[in-house]
């Protein structure tokens, strides 16, 4: 099995068209194609059926995708690995984060890593931390910022804690104050509209169970928003929203924030990486900025 043969396979699997996968990596499509038949004769099956010029995978073929991703991913970074010059002059790294975090805490991280190695490019990816996780375990980010405890399904990651903060109640200073005013509990959001995230957030799963261990569903208004798009729908008075306190400093006017008494809501912000494969020198240089 040759390296340039699983590049050629993740084409025409990602590109579904034998042509357009040639063009993508630069190649003849002749040739691309008779490197596919190498590799389905020397693993002994069909990767694509090929009916009426419909391109898909089998069973094989989706069996092989997820790894042949993650090899050309782990060569990515090798070759990376070896291509930085001393003192950290040149490479990238692919940084995964929270939305809460990165508005709270990565701005000034980022500045000081940028003043320090300004050779190194920064990609960031900005998601929920069930998605991060999926990213890490495929071999598209070399670091991610998640939320604990990580799901059951979990690929192995080594995660290094960093922070825990307090989840509040951000609502519109057009509307009155949730429960009227008085101390808020998890409980007293059982009456409340609720503005929502999508799947794939922490902060839903998180809330939603507290809610179901207070024996009630929450009702939403609206779901599916993004962190600014959930903030604004508070903002609009559509309904609250609980939210990571270090963003709501950043969110600007017409928002009030309530705490959560009584069992209030905590979350752990952990640094994580997969285990069976170490960090980029530059990624190993940014976990020790970030560490306390």
């Amino acid at each position: 099995m040759q390296f340039q043969q699983l590049l050629y396979f993740v084409a025409v699997a990602e590109t579904r068209h034998f042509t357009r996968a040639a063009e993508r990596v630069h190649v003849a499509q002749p040739s691309l194609s008779q490197q596919i038949k190498a590799l389905e004769r020397e693993l002994g099956a069909e990767l694509f059926s090929r009916a009426r010029g419909n391109i898909a995978l089998t069973d094989a073929g989706e069996a092989l995708l997820p790894l042949a991703r993650r090899i050309l991913a782990d060569a990515d970074t090798a070759r990376l690995e070896v291509q930085e010059l001393a003192q950290l002059r040149r490479g990238r790294i692919r940084l995964g984060a929270t939305p809460s975090v990165c508005t709270g805490l990565l701005p000034g991280v980022l500045r000081a890593f940028h003043t320090a190695h300004p050779g190194i490019e920064l990609l960031i990816e900005e998601s929920g931390s069930l998605d991060l996780v999926r990213e890490l375990a495929r071999g598209a980010l070399d670091l991610a910022l998640i939320a604990l405890p990580l799901p059951p399904s979990a690929p192995a990651l080594t995660t290094v804690e960093l922070l825990t903060e307090d989840l509040v109640v951000v609502s519109s200073t057009r509307l009155p104050a949730p429960g009227g005013g008085r101390e808020l509990t998890i409980a007293g959001l059982r009456d409340e509209p609720m503005v929502m995230f999508r799947h794939g957030y922490d902060l839903r799963e998180l809330t939603v169970a507290a809610c179901r261990a207070e024996g009630f569903e929450p009702a939403f208004t609206v779901e599916g928003g993004e962190m600014d798009a959930v903030l604004g729908f508070a903002r609009a008075g559509l309904g609250l929203a609980v939210v990571p306190a270090m963003v709501v400093a950043g969110a600007g006017p017409g928002l009030r924030t309530t705490p959560l008494a009584g069992s209030p809501l905590r979350r752990t912000i952990a640094l994580a990486h997969r285990t069976d494969v170490a960090p980029p020198r530059a990624a190993r240089e940014l976990q020790r900025m970030l560490m306390p």
